[in-house]
């Protein structure tokens, strides 16, 4: 902090006066100011800079990536978490329910997608199904930072409509001259005036190696870029597993130490100590020994008798020592790994011994929340490609639609129904439904959708199961509705009496 003249001139004539002053500026910059932006003895090695998102992510950006995909190869940890977003973000997959009004319509739209969604239809590799397409690019969000999915046009296959990923490293970074001119290329990204992604210069190279090409430009409106963006003037991906990696490195290294620390303590070594030399020169050498035995290459085996040379003497070395702290310092450091992932300790480890039923469920409540973020970004990319997928099935004349441009939100209208997960436990479950569904705080649509099943399909199937077991003269009523067969038939039995 700088003193003026004028402090100058009073402390030279009055130092009481002058400390009286250093010490009023010192609690006014102390008052106005923030201790997490300071640069006093705590924070003085914390220096940092305001930048752009871009222009600080560039520099680390394929480094932070190769690392997480190293972690990916070798690290267990670093799986757990991955696997827990998959199974929780896509699961067992989505289900298509059609909203288009017509019934026989959406049967025949939900009929076609599935077809489509097999891996000779959807993959332009004919490799992956569209449901393992879909579970790849979510773990390349998390750890590359995200994945290009672009909408190729066929000639084979079910319909002229497929689609071709790319990793994130094939954007060109070295790409500067724009292809419209006014434009900017910002990491392969083409944009314009308002930073809007206009087109995509894709590298092309072989699988098996470096041989670069020159890149081949992608319009955007046929790309699907997938990744978080967490800054305005954020561009290009950074992998969401950036803020843990360097934590689950710590670990591995941490395990690996305490391996190789285990092994040499539960090595068990013998020494022999000869009091008398089996060789060299004197008189006195084997002088009544009879014959000498080498303990060279002999090891110990259990329940052993071995007689030693005269004189000789065993020496045992045990090395002692447990990792009595790993398993604490573990546990810590994945419960940290978790929380920087938004997610739980159980979640990642799958160790429930220190949870109840109350606390898993609050847990996995809490889990789904982060969850839901991930499976908004994964549905508006299944939003866009069940778009794309209905307007080539209507191109192709695959469905008869007079109006379809002039009403093409009505009949692009649809939902998803993700895979029901198993429940903790299922009689409390079940009657939470149960009393929700009476209080109307749910419907049956909703309670179907969440055991991901189709409302009206569900209430077909109840009434054929229902109708096929009264001609046999058996009452399902009483084991579905616990009614009676009375109560469940009660205006038919009127509507007979009447009749008689």
């Amino acid at each position: 902090m700088s003193v003026s003249w004028l402090d100058n001139i009073i402390s030279f004539i009055s130092p009481e006066w002058g400390a009286k002053r250093e010490a009023w500026r010192q609690s006014l910059y102390e008052m106005r100011s923030y201790d997490a932006g300071d640069y006093s003895r705590g924070n003085a090695n914390w220096r940092v800079t305001n930048q752009s998102a871009e222009y600080t992510d560039k520099y680390s950006r394929d480094n932070v990536r190769a690392r997480a995909r190293d972690l990916e190869r070798n690290s267990d940890m670093m799986n757990s978490v991955i696997g827990a977003y998959k199974r929780n973000v896509i699961g067992g997959g989505y289900i298509l329910q059609s909203k288009t009004g017509s019934d026989d319509l959406n049967d025949v739209i939900e009929s076609a997608w599935r077809k489509w969604c097999k891996k000779q239809n959807c993959d332009v590799t004919g490799t992956q199904s569209f449901t393992q397409m879909m579970r790849m690019c979510m773990k390349r969000k998390k750890i590359d930072g995200g994945i290009l999915i672009v909408k190729r046009y066929t000639s084979d296959g079910f319909l002229p409509f497929k689609l071709q990923t790319f990793e994130v490293d094939e954007l060109d970074n070295s790409q500067m001259t724009p292809k419209i001119q006014g434009n900017k290329v910002v990491g392969g990204i083409e944009l314009n005036e308002y930073n809007k992604p206009v087109g995509y210069w894709i590298r092309q190279y072989p699988v098996d190696s470096l041989a670069l090409t020159t890149p081949v430009y992608v319009e955007a409106k046929d790309v699907i870029f997938l990744y978080t963006k967490h800054r305005p003037s954020q561009i290009r991906e950074m992998s969401d597993m950036s803020p843990t990696i360097t934590r689950i490195r710590d670990a591995n290294e941490f395990m690996v130490a305490v391996s190789v620390k285990e092994r040499i303590a539960a090595c068990l070594s013998v020494f022999i100590k000869k009091t008398i030399p089996t060789t060299g020169i004197g008189r006195g050498i084997g002088v009544g020994q009879g014959s000498l035995h080498d303990y060279q290459g002999k090891s110990i085996t259990p329940g052993m008798i071995k007689e030693l040379n005269a004189g000789d003497e065993i020496q045992v070395v045990n090395p002692a020592g447990q990792a009595t702290d790993a398993a604490s310092y573990i546990k810590l450091q994945q419960r940290l790994v978790g929380a920087g992932q938004g997610i739980s300790y159980e979640a990642t480890s799958r160790d429930m011994s220190e949870s109840n039923y109350s606390s898993t469920r609050q847990g996995i409540i809490e889990d789904e929340m982060t969850y839901a973020e991930e499976k908004e970004m994964l549905t508006e990319v299944m939003d866009e490609i069940f778009e794309t997928f209905v307007i080539s099935l209507w191109l192709s004349g695959s469905i008869q639609i007079k109006d379809f441009w002039k009403n093409k939100d009505k009949y692009l209208d649809h939902a998803w129904i993700i895979a029901p997960k198993k429940w903790i436990d299922p009689q409390k479950e079940a009657n939470a439904n149960k009393i929700a569904l009476n209080t109307g705080q749910k419907t049956f649509k909703q309670i179907a959708a969440e055991q991901g099943k189709d409302w009206k399909e569900q209430i077909e199937e109840i009434a054929d199961v229902l109708a096929y077991a009264r001609e046999f003269g058996i009452d399902m009523g009483s084991v579905i509705f616990d009614k009676t067969k009375e109560d469940l038939y009660e205006d038919e039995e009127d509507d007979s009496t009447a009749k008689g």
